[in-house]
């Protein structure tokens, strides 16, 4: 009898995404959802002409039934046993609805639905953000809401309503550190099922999406942030695809429910050096 296949699900089109899933992905059948179906078919295009096994799906983060299908459709191809979710938009990208649509609302669903389904022994990486880490400190009691209140509830609570939301920074914020905080609270659900969860909060990552945000209207201040933060330089793809396969490989088998950063010290630039406001 032929063992099943075990399936990968990398949810976003991205650099980041296909770094991990390049690293992580060999031997297994890869299922790559993003909204843009022309950005899933370039991705899996490159990944197959380097001798990976790929399948595309249309995958729109904001909508649950548009998870489930993905989710269902992997289910056809093999055992989930690996989640990429490197999805999302940046502040320069969307208005604040659609952030926390996407980032914060889909991530948060992404993470329970896979968590119903994921195999034994499976583990799953979401992509979060520095910026999660520089803003204001929240009480525990608003922490504990973003880990915990029901997504379908999630965007209802007073802190996510858009008259306390500056701008799309500070709501990219607040998505990222629900992503951080979901995390922590699915890795118990995911522990039940023999499963691994984390994320990786990576800081100025050489993407189409960073080259965005040079361009946008905070470019300058990304730029001095790579600039004088202690590594002196943005960061690349394969970097953050670095401590992805620490986590998702078996030498992380203690490692579930954490955040880890990986931003060359610009966090620490900002709160005790030359990045401090």
């Amino acid at each position: 009898m032929t063992a099943q296949r075990k399936v990968m699900l990398l949810v976003g089109a991205g650099q980041i995404g296909m770094a991990i899933a390049r690293r992580m992905g060999y031997g297994m059948r890869i299922l790559i959802g993003d909204k843009n179906p022309a950005n899933a078919e370039a991705i899996a295009q490159t990944m197959t002409n380097a001798g990976f096994d790929c399948t595309t799906a249309t995958l729109d983060l904001s909508s649950r039934d548009s998870i489930r299908a993905a989710i269902a459709k992997a289910q056809t191809m093999g055992e989930i046993t690996m989640l990429v979710n490197a999805a999302g938009v940046s502040p320069s990208q969307a208005a604040v609805e659609t952030i926390l649509n996407v980032d914060l609302y889909g991530t948060a669903v992404l993470l329970e639905e896979v968590g119903k389904v994921i195999a034994s022994g499976g583990v799953g990486v979401t992509i979060s953000s520095q910026s999660g880490r520089r803003m204001k400190q929240l009480t525990p009691e608003e922490d504990e809401q973003l880990a915990t209140t029901s997504a379908e509830e999630l965007l209802s609570l007073e802190l996510l309503q858009p008259a306390n939301i500056r701008d799309t920074l500070h709501a990219y914020q607040l998505a990222k550190r629900c992503n951080e905080k979901r995390v922590m609270a699915e890795s118990v659900r995911w522990g039940e099922r023999g499963a691994r969860i984390n994320s990786i909060s990576p800081g100025v990552i050489i993407t189409p999406l960073a080259i965005d945000e040079f361009n946008g209207p905070r470019g300058d201040f990304y730029k001095n942030m790579f600039a004088k933060c202690p590594a002196g330089r943005p960061g690349t793809a394969d970097e953050v695809a670095n401590v992805a396969e620490l986590l998702m490989s078996d030498r992380g088998t203690f490692i579930t429910g954490t955040d880890v950063l990986v931003d060359g010290g610009a966090t620490a630039s900002y709160f005790y050096g030359p990045l401090r406001p």
